[in-house]
């Protein structure tokens, strides 16, 4: 975490006391006020709070990038298709152990010129409770994995739920990984009505967004039918994202 945030909570809880002679529900106020800036900062990656993950791209294009969690599973082959159809490139954040599930959907996934990122090696859903040396393994295991199955490794890394904290930010700067976030987040795993989630991704977009979907479901695939004639119709352009760490690595 970034120390300064303490310092910070000392100095204002200090300050609230003395004026207000040493009270202890102002004091109690005050850590209830900065424990849930912390909790928000844990779940709102676009916060930045604990890592600065990339979020969207600087540019005045209407372009976005198409980005899925979760897979590869027995969905991730439609996608693909469906990619392939309209011509589009997108990012893959991609659980080690689903790597070894369908391993030759991974394959297929960088065969056809899409992006991988590491999405660790299980997705736990301890995943915020986890030590830096257990999130460095799950992190590396499934590098390891990715390497067994294609020959391929990435620098990209999206923690799983967009969650983080102290000893995640920890285990990212360990593996030298750059944290990819999202500044559309389509809710496909949560909502069920396919509409309700079109709207939510189309109502949010703006030029450089980052899109989170899932390939992990036929509602999310319907949905991407529809928002791929919808960036058409639109103009818009897509992007992956290690086209702006490859920006960055250049500048």
């Amino acid at each position: 975490m970034r120390h300064y945030s303490f310092i910070l909570f000392y100095l204002f809880c200090n300050v609230f006391i003395y004026a207000f002679h040493g009270s202890i529900w102002v004091y109690l106020a005050c850590f209830i006020a900065f424990s849930a800036v912390v909790v928000w900062g844990s779940f709102d990656i676009e916060l930045g709070y604990f890592v600065n993950s990339i979020t969207h791209k600087r540019t005045k294009i209407k372009e976005v990038a198409l980005t899925f969690d979760d897979g590869p599973t027995e969905f991730t082959p439609k996608f693909l298709d469906l990619l392939k159809e309209h011509q589009v490139k997108a990012t893959f954040f991609c659980i080690g152990k689903q790597i070894e599930k369908y391993p030759e959907t991974f394959q297929r996934i960088i065969a056809e010129g899409h992006t991988v990122g590491n999405h660790t090696l299980s997705h736990s859903n301890a995943t915020g409770f986890l030590s830096t040396s257990k999130m460095i393994e799950e992190i590396e295991k499934c590098d390891e994995i990715m390497d067994k199955v294609a020959r391929i490794q990435t620098d990209l890394y999206r923690p799983p739920f967009g969650v983080t904290n102290p000893n995640i930010a920890k285990a990212i700067q360990q593996t030298r990984k750059k944290s990819i976030g999202w500044n559309v987040r389509s809710l496909d795993t949560i909502i069920d009505n396919e509409k309700k989630i079109y709207k939510r991704i189309i109502g949010s977009l703006k030029k450089g967004s980052i899109i989170l979907l899932h390939d992990t479901s036929d509602k999310t695939f319907h949905v991407l039918g529809d928002l791929l004639v919808f960036l058409k119709d639109k103009n818009y352009s897509t992007f992956t994202v290690d086209s702006i760490t490859n920006s960055k690595k250049n500048d």
